[in-house]
């Protein structure tokens, strides 16, 4: 980059962090990192050169601290109010692989992924930028060993791991996590700049407000376990677009928890335009849910894995809605996401880990779903007492390519109450579209759903379910003669605008003695051979057909 060009940008790079008040002074200062003594040969140590850079712009009202092509080997570094890191192409910091050479902040929480170091640390500051074309390399390669699975896993149960479980961490409490920490900090930018080959999460955002996140580029090894891409916590107004990501565990991940102390609202999150590969799951709320999550859109994204075989390197889950710490989910809308070997397209979760009053997941709308290599049935759940309502999910595309067996719609299947929220923990489901249960007031609706393979289980089964409206499903028909519904203990159920697929034996079954109030509508039953069945002690009043 010339000189000019580069000063041009520095100049309106401080003018967007630090608006009208700062100087125009501090707006243009721009301090080397070579002229501090940092050396560019990856094996020097520059942990004293760039903070001295960094604490000069501080002191001086703000500017940038400019660090030029070439790999400067640093441990923890903090960022201070109103100073941009430009990071130039072609430049690397490298982060140290001793902790020694990192800082320990305290006021975290340190548990088995989050400790109090990091590469880059800011707290209460205001008006900072991480921005360049330039790479932050934890070197996180040397907090791994491989372990080898004792028994081996069977390859039937690959579809249950990650590939990354196939690897842990030296010492979990002893490296840097996150990479990247901004805690209690106020308009925050990070842009064009690559993470890579964090020891652990990437990037980390904590009790912040006001966060502008754009063509972040993260590249972690798949078998880095609990090295997530980007973590927001209590946090609220951040905007994220046009990333990229890759990595081993969950890529894009919202929480709702605070190691630093009282735990606040996750809210007002725009997550749009992303590329996102994982072994583990694309787009996630929870598990951490103490507070509440509240008015996020996520939209335009692929989620995807680079190769479909062996089944634990697929996406464990697309997008997981999960309350399990007695918090709160309310104004969910994500829509319009491609989905590749994701293993579990859909995944909405409400339970119990930690007891507390008035938790509730409601008002979600999934909407524009295009998935491909489903191996899991998409599923909303709560426990008993314990319900999601409201949600919508339309206009979707599904596709598995995995066949499922008709024993397995008969599984007890089980509660798991305060068990951890993931796709798989329930085990094989008796479904392999849908999976509800104890949920109230959900709606299906132009939903298409193709059994690549032949499949035994129902397409839709509903357990425990209150005013539910299947609109417009476009199934294949199961084999071997299951029901394409089957609704147990279920109430108050509209079902129209469907026709029973070729092969389809019997449309419906109803199930238990506290089903009631099911209606079938409007649909096309010529190809089924039964439309209705009763099982299990339902009344034949329980349901009709019109």
């Amino acid at each position: 980059m010339l000189r000019r060009d580069f000063l041009s940008f520095s100049s309106l790079a401080m003018s967007v962090v630090a608006g009208p008040s700062a100087s125009v002074t501090a707006r243009c200062m721009v301090k080397n990192i070579l002229k501090y003594g940092a050396t560019p040969d990856g094996k020097t140590m520059n942990t004293k050169a760039i903070q001295r850079a960094i604490d000069d712009v501080y002191r001086a009202g703000g500017g940038t601290v400019y660090a030029p092509p070439g790999a400067f080997l640093t441990g923890g570094i903090e960022l201070k109010s109103r100073v941009t890191l430009y990071l130039e192409a072609g430049c690397v910091l490298l982060g140290s692989t001793s902790l020694a050479d990192y800082a320990f902040h305290p006021g975290n929480d340190v548990r088995y992924d989050v400790t109090g170091y990091h590469l880059i640390f800011a707290q209460s500051a205001e008006d900072i930028c991480i921005c360049g074309t330039g790479t932050i390399n934890g070197q996180g390669a040397s907090n791994w060993y491989e372990k080898v699975p004792t028994p081996p896993i069977p390859p039937n149960e690959s579809w249950k791991y990650s590939g990354a479980w196939d690897y842990v961490p030296k010492n979990h409490n002893y490296r840097p996590s996150p990479m990247v920490e901004f805690v209690r900090c106020r308009n925050v930018r990070v842009s064009d700049i690559t993470l890579m080959n964090s020891p652990s999460w990437n990037l980390r955002v904590v009790l912040c407000h006001s966060i502008f996140i754009d063509r972040l580029r993260v590249r972690n090894p798949n078998y880095g376990r609990n090295a997530d891409g980007l973590d927001i916590s209590s946090s609220s107004n951040v905007f994220v677009c046009n990333c990229d990501i890759v990595c081993g565990d969950d890529a894009i991940c919202l929480k709702s928890e605070n190691s630093y102390g009282e735990t606040l609202p996750t809210r007002n999150i725009t997550i749009v335009n992303c590329a996102i590969t994982t072994s583990c799951n694309g787009f996630k709320l929870g598990t951490a849910s103490l507070g509440s999550f509240e008015n996020i859109v996520f939209s335009n994204s692929v989620i995807y894995a680079a190769t479909e075989s062996p089944l634990n390197t697929r996406v464990i889950g697309g997008v997981n809605l999960e309350v399990a710490d007695g918090g709160s989910i309310e104004g969910i809308v994500v829509s319009n996401i491609r989905m590749e070997n994701v293993r579990t397209p859909l995944f909405v979760r409400l339970e119990q880990r930690r007891k507390k009053e008035g938790t509730y997941l409601r008002n979600v709308l999934i909407d524009g779903i295009e998935a491909s290599g489903a191996i899991v049935a998409s599923s909303i759940t709560g426990v008993p007492g314990l319900h999601p309502s409201d949600i919508t999910v339309s206009n979707c595309r599904i596709r598995t390519d995995v066949g499922g067996e008709a024993q397995w719609a008969h599984r007890k299947i089980p509660e798991l109450a305060n068990g951890y929220p993931e796709s798989n923990m329930m085990g094989r489901l008796p479904a392999y579209g849908f999976y509800l249960r104890h949920a109230d007031r959900v709606r299906l609706r132009n939903i298409e759903c193709i059994a690549d393979k032949p499949d035994g289980r129902p397409a839709v089964v509903c357990d425990d379910v209150n005013d539910i409206i299947l609109d417009g499903l476009e199934l294949s028909a199961p084999q071997g003669g299951a029901p394409l519904f089957d609704l147990r203990e279920t109430r108050r159920a509209f079902l129209t605008g469907m026709r029973s697929p070729f092969g389809n034996k019997l449309f419906a079954q109803v199930g238990g003695a506290n089903s009631s109030g099911i209606t079938l509508l409007g649909n096309s039953l010529n190809q089924a051979e039964q439309p209705l069945s009763y099982v299990r002690g339902a009344a034949v009043d329980a349901a009709r057909v019109e």
